[in-house]
């Protein structure tokens, strides 16, 4: 099951890369009334498909079973949904004044305000060992804070309820359809990108906005690795590792269609998508090299606490 996840996330980043050449060999296929009619599959369909697929695949019933950690809850949801975006926020002031892609800072800002994904952080904190019921109600519980303002969620826990035993008999291949559109709506996103004489984007730009998302995570995990080990925490070695990923990850299935709906028609787009599109593989493969070192560290905590309790 692991491994399938795996190919299947290799797929999407290969997708990506195929998707954006593709916009840039051909963005008339895909530009605003072109071909592909992106505004109408896209600002419509495929959006309403994402979230539609993301209601549908999310396991209220899991939810409730983590739900007693309040304390680890609330720390997970204010650190994404409150620390997050007001740190880049104020990281970002000080960024302003170089000569940085003004949009691509933007998009950083809006990676900041993204709640986190379903899947990664849930898959890393399975594979280190840790607390995967709260990975799994964190990550869902703070997807489903990112897109509560839209009707349709309501819509989409009532209609699971009443085929919830069919999803769990025929177990549809949610992973791969909210894939297939998502990257639909990247090439359509880029064809608009291309086809706009006017927006230029600078190497110099692109190549520090991903060392500044590199360093944003790497801080960030440290960061929440040092709240949560401290004494009296009331965090256990495997609850500090669903919170060094379900804090830092930012979810890309649910970003781009906000991103669709919030900037529909702007121009920079594309530019305002970059940063999201760079910080998804960055806190996948950076949390996939970290894994070993963090396992290690959680087996050697967990001996350490088993070796001080005192006898029965």
């Amino acid at each position: 099951m692991r491994l399938l996840e795996r190919m299947r996330k290799e797929w999407f980043m290969v997708g990506i890369v195929l998707a954006i050449a593709g916009a840039k060999l051909k963005p008339s296929v895909g530009v605003h009334g072109g071909p592909l009619k992106p505004e109408i599959t896209v600002s419509y369909i495929a959006v309403a498909t994402i979230f539609f697929n993301s209601g549908l695949s999310l396991k209220t019933e899991e939810l409730t079973s983590a739900l007693v950690h309040i304390k680890l809850h609330l720390f997970i949801q204010i650190f994404t949904l409150v620390f997050f975006p007001a740190a880049i926020w104020l990281f970002l002031q000080l960024l302003s004044i170089t000569s940085i892609n003004e949009w691509l800072l933007k998009g950083l800002q809006t990676v900041g305000c993204m709640p986190p994904p379903v899947s990664s952080a849930v898959i890393l904190t399975k594979a280190v060992g840790g607390n995967e019921a709260a990975a799994i109600f964190n990550s869902a519980f703070g997807s489903f804070l990112g897109i509560v303002i839209t009707p349709l969620l309501l819509l989409l826990f009532i209609v699971r309820r009443y085929i919830k035993d069919w999803l769990e008999r025929k177990k549809p291949p949610f992973g791969a359809i909210s894939s297939s559109v998502l990257l639909m709506i990247i090439y359509t996103t880029f064809c608009d990108t291309f086809s706009n004489p006017h927006i230029d984007l600078d190497k110099f730009s692109l190549v520090l906005i991903l060392f500044i998302i590199v360093s944003i995570q790497l801080s960030f995990m440290l960061l929440t690795f040092i709240f949560s080990t401290r004494n009296n925490s009331g965090f256990t070695p495997a609850d500090t590792v669903a919170i060094i990923f379900c804090s830092t990850h930012k979810s890309l299935t649910l970003g781009i269609p906000m991103l669709k709906i919030v900037f529909a028609g702007h121009e920079h787009l594309s530019l305002i998508s970059v940063p999201l599109l760079i910080y998804h593989p960055a806190q996948i493969l950076l949390g996939s090299v970290l894994v070993p070192t963090i396992k290690s560290w959680m087996v050697s905590r967990q001996k350490g606490v088993k070796l001080t309790r005192p006898p029965v």
